[in-house]
């Protein structure tokens, strides 16, 4: 099945509904107790970048996480958690034009490996908890492999829900659209 990515012949109000309605998700998802690091934010960045124009897709998910860490409580990392999926979102606008279950799954695992690589990074460069060193970079990241486990599962989740339910939505409406102009 083809999904089609949103564009400027779109209802605003459909994108709107959207994009408020993924960040509500995130902000619901962030505040209901989960298990560690499983999170929505990156599949969000994901689909809003394969659904939504590049405008909306990258303001979405940074939103999301502007609302939802005003309510749990700000960080010394929210530039590089925010980057990260400003950046996800940007290259799935790119990257997710053609929409399939290997791309979404291979997109959403690299979302992951980046999102490690970059906050891990910002981690490290406060200087707080590892010397800065070439071994103290290394060791950040090997004390981060548990955590990783977590983000890897809650993007795939996510992503393959989202995208799911997209496609479930998407062949309901085609099966209606086809329904009424045989009629």
């Amino acid at each position: 099945m083809k999904l089609t990515r949103l564009n400027s012949g779109s209802s605003i109000w459909l994108k709107l509904g959207i994009a408020i309605s993924l960040i509500a998700f995130v902000v619901v998802s962030r505040i209901l107790p989960h298990p560690a690091n499983f999170a929505s934010v990156a599949a969000i960045a994901l689909f809003g970048g394969a659904i939504l124009p590049r405008r909306w897709a990258v303001v979405t998910p940074v939103a999301a996480m502007v609302a939802s860490d005003l309510i749990i409580g700000l960080h010394p990392l929210v530039l590089y958690t925010w980057g990260c999926f400003a950046v996800i979102a940007f290259a799935s606008n790119r990257l997710l034009s053609r929409i399939s279950v290997d791309r979404v799954a291979v997109s959403s695992m690299a979302a992951s490996v980046f999102f490690f690589l970059v906050t891990n990074f910002g981690v490290w460069m406060q200087g707080q908890m590892y010397p800065m060193t070439a071994s103290g970079l290394v060791q950040c990241y090997i004390n981060a492999i548990p955590f990783f486990r977590g983000t890897l599962l809650g993007d795939l989740f996510y992503s393959g829900l989202l995208f799911g339910v997209y496609a479930i939505a998407a062949s309901k409406t085609a099966d209606l659209r086809s329904t009424h102009a045989v009629q």
